[in-house]
């Protein structure tokens, strides 16, 4: 079996004394894996860099192998996140939450929007928006459409830590220490100043908490707090 496709390369690891197992998404195939026959060498391990784009070339006996990939340097972006922190830590995180995704599994839309988050200056707004559209994708996606308590569609400023639900600014009032605040770039059109920005990345952080680092147990991404404080500087 065979397939060739273009991919955004989001983890390496070693295998045995020369070779390494890449982890890409590619387009229409969703997260993958190949082993890469020598891909500790110098010349490959320049191109087996996370946030680069790569041409692969996949081959395995039958379909459920792991198979190897045939890599080609398609972009180059390692150099350019290595010498700004910012973007090295947003494409370090955006890398570790596509690494969430089950293998296989086309997510064609995540997949565009952490190219443009890799690509575009650091944008708090658009990674909170990555974030909530990664929990819908893996099937904990968060109701902003309505109140949960009135069904209304305006003036929603809260949201329910336990059912991921919208709730107005009057049937928050009673409940204000219990809720999320809900800033309204995420539910509407709008800018986000630094705190809407803190604020929807602490709303994505609980739920990410909540269905895939603790239920997981794994630790979230060691970039992610920095990266926060980063973005939401004044």
């Amino acid at each position: 079996m065979e397939w060739t496709g273009e991919a955004l390369l989001i983890g390496v690891r070693r295998h045995g004394e020369s070779s390494v197992i890449a982890e890409a998404m590619v387009a229409g195939r969703g997260r993958h894996l190949g082993l890469v026959r020598g891909g500790r060498s110098t010349r490959l391990a320049a191109v087996l860099q996370p946030g680069n784009t790569v041409q692969l070339t996949w081959r395995a006996r039958l379909e459920d192998h792991l198979g190897t990939f045939t890599v080609e340097l398609m972009q180059a972006r390692a150099a350019d996140l290595i010498a700004d922190r910012t973007r090295l830590y947003l494409s370090q995180l955006v890398c570790e939450h596509l690494r969430l995704l089950p293998e296989r599994d086309p997510h064609d839309r995540l997949l565009g929007m952490a190219l443009r988050l890799i690509e575009s200056p650091p944008d708090g707004a658009d990674l909170a928006r990555f974030e909530l559209a990664l929990l819908e994708d893996l099937g904990f996606g968060l109701d902003l459409a309505n109140c949960a308590v009135t069904g209304t569609t305006d003036d929603l400023t809260h949201v329910s830590p336990k059912s991921g639900r919208a709730v107005s600014r009057a049937a928050a009032q009673p409940y204000l220490d219990r809720l999320l605040p809900l800033p309204s770039f995420l539910s509407a059109r709008g800018n986000a100043s630094p705190d809407d920005i803190g604020n929807a990345l602490r709303l994505t952080s609980h739920f990410l908490a909540m269905h895939l680092w603790s239920a997981r147990q794994i630790a979230p991404p060691p970039t992610r707090e920095p990266l926060i404080e980063i973005l939401t500087r004044v």
